[in-house]
């Protein structure tokens, strides 16, 4: 269906028993994909989402700060999930399964430029026709998230996850921005504009995320917030 058929689609005159079929097979499908992604991921242990952009490169710097993270994680326990397609998805799968540690991808079925990647482990790749399904599994089972540089879909995972522990509906899990350059322009916009001028967030709210240039920093913050609670990747 293209662009304009939806849009039609949506101001149609639809009867009662159209409605009621339609969406009952669509709360089947949505309670199917929650049952796949609760059973194969109940499991997996403790994690950290790594987000960013599936256009990204193989040899962007970028690219191999994702594959260095995985690999650090990995390393010291932790499984690592992606959104399971390419580009900084693809880095961070490499980087933990190259290490031999828990790769994750949980995939979105689009129309253009989102396949699975090969660095995720057979049993844990999951496909989805829904983002906020998809989203469900990042917010449930990540024990921190680390964005790199990404669109519009790393900043829709990258609020969700900062609003979910601003309202403390999750926990406060780390989340750390990788790539000062790419950041710095929105992290000033929230400090003036966001915070400053309309007062819409708290200042605590800024500690929120860490804003780091490097792997290490990367990882090292995610090692640091679980030592100072004497936790271990096996908590």
């Amino acid at each position: 269906m293209t662009g304009e058929e939806k849009i039609r689609s949506a101001f149609e005159n639809r009867t009662w028993q159209e409605i009621k079929v339609t969406d009952s097979w669509q709360i089947f499908k949505i309670m199917a994909e929650f049952v796949d992604g609760f059973e194969k991921l109940a499991k997996i242990g403790p994690c950290v989402s790594i987000f960013g952009s599936a256009r990204t490169k193989h040899d962007n710097k970028y690219y191999e700060m994702a594959v260095e993270i995985g690999r650090l994680l990995t390393e010291r326990g932790y499984g690592v999930i992606t959104g399971g397609g390419p580009g900084i998805m693809e880095a961070g799968n490499k980087g933990a399964y190259e290490a031999g540690g828990k790769s994750v991808g949980l995939n979105i079925e689009l129309p253009f430029e989102q396949f699975h990647n090969r660095y995720i482990d057979r049993d844990k790749v999951l496909e989805f026709d829904y983002f906020f399904i998809r989203k469900v599994m990042f917010m449930k089972y990540s024990q921190g998230y680390i964005g790199l540089p990404g669109g519009f879909g790393t900043m829709d995972e990258l609020f969700e996850a900062l609003t979910l522990i601003q309202t403390g509906k999750i926990a406060r899990f780390p989340i750390v921005l990788v790539g000062i350059s790419y950041w710095s322009g929105l992290i000033d916009w929230i400090k003036n504009s966001m915070l400053e001028t309309e007062h819409n967030i708290n200042p605590e709210d800024l500690n929120l995320f860490r804003l780091v240039d490097t792997a290490e920093e990367a990882a090292e913050h995610i090692f640091r917030f679980y030592d100072k609670y004497v936790l271990k990747p096996n908590f």
